[in-house]
Order: C-alpha cells, then structure tokens, then sequence
C-alpha cells in the first residue's frame, strides 16, 4: 500500500492517484434514531402518547380530538415517526402533534 495523500473518492471505494491502489471504504456507523414528542422527551417503541391538539383526517370530516390517548406505539421511519392506534383507527403521526403519556 503506499503512503500517498492525493486520494481519488469513488463511491464504494479510494483509489490512489500516483499508483493506483484501490481499497474498500470503511462503512459509515449507523447514526441511532431520536425521536422527540412536542415537549422534547425521547420517545421509544411501546410508550403510550397523547395528542396535544385536534387532528383532521384527510379525505374525511373526521377529527381525533386533542388529550386522546393511544394504545402503544411503534418508531417507523419517514415523514410520519409513530405509528399507533387512537380510537379504533391506525394511523400515522408526526411526533411534533404529541406528548409522552
């Protein structure tokens, strides 16, 4: 290997511009999910959370009613962090609209 610091950055690999050596990257460690409720406590799979302020449905007339309790959750990733069941129904919601139970 040599010692070289002009270094060519591929996507799965470096490659040495003098020589030509190629080497692996050394995989990126996997940064570990927060997930805050509306006041800043940590959220974790199995909490139970409130909502903080009434919530319309879309496609519908329906509305969850703000201080509504749901049944244990579960982290998921994409726009909506938690996934949960609130008064019969299963939904997704973002963390922002709640607070830890």
């Amino acid at each position: 290997m040599c010692e070289m610091t002009d270094v060519l950055e591929h996507p799965e690999r470096y490659e040495c511009v003098t020589c030509g050596h190629e080497w692996e990257r050394a995989p990126e460690p996997e940064k570990a999910r927060v997930v805050k409720d509306a006041h800043g406590n940590v959220l974790a799979d199995g909490d139970c959370v409130v909502l903080i302020k009434d919530l319309k449905l879309g496609g519908g007339s329906q509305v969850l009613k703000g201080g509504s309790k749901s049944n244990p959750i579960r982290l998921v990733d994409g726009d909506h962090e938690i996934d949960c069941k609130m008064d019969g129904i299963s939904i997704g919601l973002k963390a922002c609209f709640v607070k830890k139970a």
